[in-house]
């Protein structure tokens, strides 16, 4: 028989349930194998030598050529998988082991020889034991992934499925009293605040990309968002997790109720493990002690949450293997964005088309040598310009004809204003080099044509990024959006300006990998750069003098309109003032305000005659003279 939706062939078995049941399929060979492979049922044949049956040369139905996760995982490929779940292959269960051979080898390996499992059952797809453990610590996952009591008894440690079946019926009439009980049958249900209403299990998913996933579980009548976690380091289908966690949720509800009760010296043979019928309800024995009778503590359980149960749960998938290709790697030597970076440090992303998987960054002062720096995890959203970019006012919205970016890789989207001014939408343009990036940030992301947007509505050069902005961004300037995907990397305060060594390549193989990419670089530190001044103007004084004035600006926690003033930023207040006629410096001081003449008598000095321009920056002690505004006079 075949299962099979679109087949008029299809059918169950006699007596099948329609679920799917691995257990049974290795049931099935184990017996065909020991039935056949006995000399009494399988003799020696008569005209040639050897057994009748040449179970050597037998094979089993069926293994598929395809491979395996691959099928059933490709669907596109294969329109057949969905038939595996309760199809024949023995592809990706062949490897499956029972549970009884896995815990009799973990008790093995702890020197525990005197045990039984013959009554437990169940089918371990994979097993992750991570650190040298005791044999009680390895068996807790399995027993409470598939319901196993295990107890000791005449000096045997046995193992047995909870299933609920086979209860011992007891008369309430013919129980014992106890002077420890206030009642013949002490009742008590647990508060039901006590009980987890959702429940999340984490397993590692077989029949994908084997990685860990979740499964979770909630009580449809209760309501809160206090969740439960827990993990099983083990490999088990969507379905098999899912009912593992129902299971859990349903006996913790139905555990609530326990009872506590004495049975007479003629139930001696009950034991902890053991169920029983009291009053109409079944019981698990949890504890006891014995004397000249048996005080019992039980837990009240449901045969049903152990019954097989079909659960429709849908599979993470499963991932094509993409070949390890070289990425684009860019470095980013920013400003600081948030005031909680590293200043110093530049900032690191790298794209590629397909996606890898994640990417190693090594560094190293040269090229041997080297120490793992970073891990990308994802890709960047990187693109290149298709229509220019003219310069525009900071602290003001740009309303000018939208940016047309291509990326490569991921997806822009738009945001409200108040969003945007709250730190959405964040990206930078820039030539490629580490220093040159405008910070900008955009309202309207508008998809024109496949992979590429119309980006309007933008705040220009933000994060005192307007310094460095130019007259225009050209056509093909590179665009990446500053999101998760990038990451600043370890850089020595003392490395600041050193040229380094650093590679890009797969984080599963090495820094030499055929595929890495090397770059070098150096990086000033642009998170220490004092902003451009603001509202630069000269006028004529008196006497021939120019007077100069301007507003100081900082590049730390400047937002704050509280303050009385903002924070300095530097260690203390000075600035870089140029006179130049045209290429020729005329005069070049220090000051430590936010103001300079230039006397007559200077001009006299400098032998000025004509139009001069005068700059202005800021000076940092850490980094130096930042971005100038310059005024014609």
């Amino acid at each position: 028989m075949f299962l099979d939706p679109k087949s008029s062939e299809s059918g169950l078995p006699h007596y099948s349930n329609g679920l799917r049941d691995d257990l049974l399929q290795l049931r099935y060979y184990q017996a065909m194998h020991a039935y056949w492979t006995d000399p009494a049922n399988n003799p020696d044949a008569h005209l040639y030598a050897g057994r009748m049956l040449d179970f050597d040369s037998s094979l089993a139905w069926a293994w598929d050529a395809r491979p395996f996760p691959a099928f059933p995982g490709n669907s596109q490929l294969w329109s057949d998988g969905p038939n595996y779940d309760k199809g024949h292959w023995l592809n990706g269960r062949a490897s499956s082991e029972d549970l009884a051979a896995v815990i009799g080898e973990i008790c093995d390996a702890s020197a525990v020889s005197a045990l039984d499992v013959s009554k437990v059952q169940g089918v371990v797809r994979g097993y992750s034991l991570g650190d040298v453990t005791s044999a009680r610590a390895a068996l807790q996952p399995l027993t409470l992934a598939y319901p196993t009591d295990v107890v000791e008894r005449d000096g045997v440690l046995r193992f047995k499925a909870r299933t609920g079946l086979g209860a011992q019926a007891l008369d309430a009439e013919r129980l014992a009293v106890s002077p420890e009980l206030d009642a013949i049958i002490e009742r008590s249900r647990a508060a039901d605040a006590e009980t987890p209403a959702h429940l999340r299990l984490a397993f590692i998913e077989a029949e994908g990309d084997f990685g860990f996933t979740t499964a979770a579980a909630s009580f449809p009548d209760r309501s809160g968002d206090v969740v439960s976690q827990s993990e099983l380091p083990l490999v088990l289908t969507p379905a098999e997790a899912t009912v593992i966690a129902e299971r859990w949720m349903a006996e913790a509800r139905v555990s609530r109720d326990t009872a506590r009760f004495a049975l007479p010296r003629s139930k001696l043979a009950i034991g902890v493990g053991d169920t029983v019928t009291l009053q109409g309800q079944l019981y698990r024995v949890d504890r006891l002690e014995q004397s000249d009778l048996q005080l019992i503590e039980a837990m009240r359980i449901d045969s049903t949450v152990y019954e097989p149960a079909e659960v429709s749960v849908p599979s993470r998938g499963w991932s094509p293997y993409q070949a390890s290709v070289p990425v684009y790697p860019l470095f980013l030597d920013l400003p600081l964005l948030k005031g909680t970076e590293t200043e110093h440090a530049p900032h690191a992303c790298v794209a590629a088309n397909p996606w890898p998987g994640p990417i190693a960054l090594w560094s190293s002062v040269a090229d041997d040598a080297y120490t793992l720096n970073r891990q990308l995890g994802q890709a960047a959203v990187l693109g290149v310009t298709e229509t220019a970019l003219a310069q525009a006012d900071p602290g003001r919205w740009d309303r000018g004809p939208a940016l047309r970016v291509r990326i490569e890789s991921g997806a822009l989207q738009s945001a409200s204003a108040l969003a945007v001014l709250s730190g959405a939408n964040i990206a930078a343009i820039g030539d490629g080099s580490p220093e040159n990036w405008e910070v900008f940030q955009f309202t309207t992301a508008t998809l024109v044509a496949p992979k590429t947007y119309e980006l309007s509505m933008r705040l220009r050069g933000q994060a005192g990024s307007d310094g460095v902005q130019p007259a225009v961004w050209p056509v093909g300037s590179l665009f990446v959006l500053l999101d998760d995907a990038l990451q600043q990397i370890d850089l020595p305060l003392s490395a600041r300006g050193l040229q380094r060594f650093y590679r890009f390549g797969p984080a599963d193989l090495g820094y030499d990998a055929a595929n890495s990419v090397l770059q070098t670089a150096a990086f000033n530190g642009i998170g220490l750069r004092p902003y451009a001044v603001a509202h630069l103007t000269a006028r004529q004084a008196a006497g021939g003098d120019i007077a100069l004035h301007w507003v100081r600006r900082t590049r730390i926690d400047g937002d704050n309109w509280q303050s009385i003033e903002v924070p300095l930023g530097e260690d203390g207040e000075a600035y870089l003032v140029r006179v130049l006629q045209g290429t020729t410096l005329k005069r070049e001081v220090t000051v430590s305000a936010a103001s300079w003449t230039y006397t007559a008598a200077q001009q006299a000095a400098d032998t000025i005659t004509g139009p001069v321009a005068i700059s202005v920056a800021q000076l940092s002690q850490r980094f130096g003279a930042g971005p100038a505004r310059t005024v014609a006079v």
